[in-house]
């Protein structure tokens, strides 16, 4: 995926790095900063299919603006020159919005953002057009006119989970439990979380943020505001969210369902909706984000009766080999794991070449643990859904040609063999079928092993597959 270009704002000496993307503001009309508070890194984020559809969503509507605070991400340390951590955080922020010329902006943060989004407004109340905090807090911590706070003791022991859990999948899982059963998006997170900082540089930053109370700013707030609540989320409650609003003047408050912390997944299209509308005065046109994707789908051939034959104990290891196969050779070739229901799988990539060379690699592998699978690809246009999901015909055209497959043998739809004729790959026709549901006939080709020198190039995977079972 092409990146939006990494720039640098200079403060003295320093540099704090920064992307843009969407219309210039002479076209747009209007910018939205989207902050993460103190942890972020502005190139992993997008290796997210979900994050970098919500970065496409909110500059749609505004250019948005992203960037990485001193002492993270991709920005030079923070200086040694006794300001807080919340004086450089809006310094970083200020001397980004001069270097992209930003006037007036709204500014939009979530997880640990929301003390540092009221005290630069209470700093720079010029500079900021309006407020959106998303499942964030102005005092994590309870105080005596304050119930919604964490109690010290829980507080605590919420610092200690993070930092022995940062950079592993469990807290990950904890974080985004709607992701818990997804390892690709798991995997993703626990990189970005140790790109963003070092175990101590995560105990230091979190006891700053959790002692932070800007709740004697919020009645000063005179844009308008909204603050987003998730009813189930733990390190940030409704409760903390609703104050916010409860105590902006004219703000609004939308709780929903759910206990993620992110705005990706739960209710995301929801999320993006409101967003829009409170930043651009209009509500949005009902649209689906459509992608032009590879799919990939495999099938094990028979598993009713292998599971008859082996019992349950035998067939669920072998299972579980399989899914690791899958699920690394996938990751190997630059595909994403879609879905994963029983002894079937939906992968997409961007590229079709890459998608055959995971596809050809399968049947052999499957072959080593006694297990016959069968895989079929088509190429099409797909509809980005919420949670990571897609939909649309080409899902369905691939599934019908997945039903038409063999034992060990790749089929693909003409659509996919005529992007990539006149390449490495050789194909025989499978003839002319009906797929159900589908209009027209489909012309179908099964993809050639590959020769022997291809199968030398590929010999590392396969190395690495055949590792997984021992």
């Amino acid at each position: 995926m092409d990146l939006p270009e990494t720039q640098f704002a200079a403060f003295g000496d320093d540099r704090v790095a920064y992307q843009t993307l969407g219309p210039p503001p002479g076209v747009a009309g209007r910018d939205l900063v989207h902050t993460t508070g103190v942890w972020s890194h502005l190139d992993i984020f997008w290796e997210e299919p979900a994050a970098a559809r919500s970065m496409r969503r909110l500059a749609s509507f505004a250019r948005l603006i992203r960037f990485d605070r001193r002492g993270c991400g991709l920005s030079d340390a923070r200086p040694l020159d006794g300001g807080t951590m919340v004086d450089h955080w809006c310094e970083d922020l200020l001397a980004v919005l001069d270097a992209c010329g930003s006037q007036e902006t709204v500014l939009m943060g979530n997880i640990d953002a929301g003390p540092l989004l009221l005290e630069f407004t209470r700093r720079h109340p010029a500079r900021v057009s309006g407020l959106i905090f998303v499942f964030t807090s102005a005092c994590f911590a309870q105080r005596p006119d304050y119930p919604q706070g964490h109690p010290v003791e829980v507080g605590d022991a919420m610092v200690e989970m993070i930092a022995q859990g940062w950079g592993r999948t469990e807290f990950a899982a904890s974080f985004d439990p709607s992701q818990a059963d997804n390892p690709t998006t798991l995997r993703w997170y626990t990189k970005l979380h140790r790109a963003m900082a070092s175990p101590r540089a995560v105990v230091e930053n979190l006891q700053i943020s959790a002692s932070l109370d800007a709740r004697h700013i919020l009645p000063t707030i005179t844009v308008p505001a909204l603050s987003f609540g998730r009813r189930d989320l733990a390190i940030f409650p409704a409760a903390q969210s609703r104050y916010i609003a409860d105590h902006i003047p004219g703000a609004r408050y939308i709780e929903l369902p759910g206990s993620d912390a992110d705005m990706l997944w739960e209710n995301a299209d929801e999320i993006h909706a409101a967003i829009e509308e409170f930043v651009t005065g209009r509500r949005p046109r009902s649209s689906t984000e459509r992608v032009l994707a590879t799919l990939l789908f495999t099938d094990i051939v028979d598993s009713t009766k292998q599971l008859a034959k082996l019992g349950d104990s035998v067939w669920r290891d072998r299972l579980d080999l399989h899914d690791r196969i899958v699920r690394d050779a996938i990751d190997a070739h630059g595909g994403r794991l879609v879905d994963s229901a029983g002894d079937g799988n939906l992968a997409m990539f961007a590229m079709p070449g890459a998608a055959i060379d995971c596809a050809q690699s399968l049947p052999p592998a499957m072959a080593r643990l006694g297990l016959d699978i069968r895989v079929a690809m088509h190429i099409g246009e797909v509809e980005l859904r919420e949670e990571g999901r897609i939909g649309g015909m080409a899902v369905h055209i691939g599934a019908r040609v997945l039903g038409l497959a063999e034992a060990g043998e790749v089929l693909v739809s003409r659509t996919l063999r005529d992007v990539v004729i006149g390449g490495r790959f050789e194909f025989r026709e499978r003839g002319v079928h009906t797929l159900k549901g589908v209009p027209s006939k489909w012309p179908l080709y099964a993809v050639e092993p590959p020769d022997d020198g291809e199968e030398a190039e590929g010999g590392g995977l396969r190395e690495r597959l055949r590792n997984l079972r021992r």
